[in-house]
């Protein structure tokens, strides 16, 4: 079933629908969530608030015309209000006074997480604008295209292919100076 026949079906309220539309956007926005947030149990706390706003809005008959973009749009727009609250700045300002403890045993993707080349691209990532970054996040980890990024973010089409080309053109030199420092030790 297509996106819009899955919320057709939410819409006259067929439980099996909203499942398998849950099923189909809970790990993308969670991967994206974490991304963002840095933090999984917030971003499970984020999913689950998306996933009550959607109800919210087809029980009030508000269905959003192209639901993927109106999605992450939530998500996003929940994380930079979470940046704003005086809760994430308490939480940053105790973080910064504890020590990391890793947990006996990691995880696959903890595992995956650590190798060097994906951390280093996750610093070179750090180095971007944030809108550069979201966008970055979206068209290649959530894979969305420019216009539902556009809409997802509310900026204009041009604005988003503009942000990407510069946030690549920034990442490939970056990247560039990497090998070249490499190359010269060998």
């Amino acid at each position: 079933m297509t996106d819009e026949e899955l919320v057709l079906a939410m819409t006259r309220g067929n439980q099996a629908a909203f499942e398998a539309f849950v099923h189909r956007y809970h790990g993308p926005l969670l991967g994206y969530l974490e991304r963002m947030l840095r933090d999984r149990k917030k971003a499970e706390d984020v999913v689950q608030d998306t996933f009550l706003k959607l109800i919210k809005q087809l029980k009030s008959n508000k269905i959003p015309e192209k639901i993927k973009p109106w999605l992450y749009q939530v998500a996003t727009n929940q994380c930079r209000d979470y940046w704003k609250s005086a809760g994430f700045k308490s939480e940053k300002q105790i973080l910064d006074y504890i020590p990391d403890q890793p947990d006996k045993e990691p995880s696959v993707v903890e595992l995956f997480e650590r190798q060097e080349s994906r951390v280093e691209f996750l610093k070179k990532l750090d180095t971007l604008s944030e809108t550069q970054r979201e966008i970055v996040y979206l068209r290649f980890y959530q894979e969305l295209k420019y216009q539902e990024i556009a809409e997802t973010l509310e900026l204009p089409l041009g604005t988003v292919k503009s942000n990407l080309f510069h946030a690549l053109k920034k990442l490939k030199a970056s990247l560039a100076r990497k090998e070249e420092v490499n190359h010269a030790k060998y």
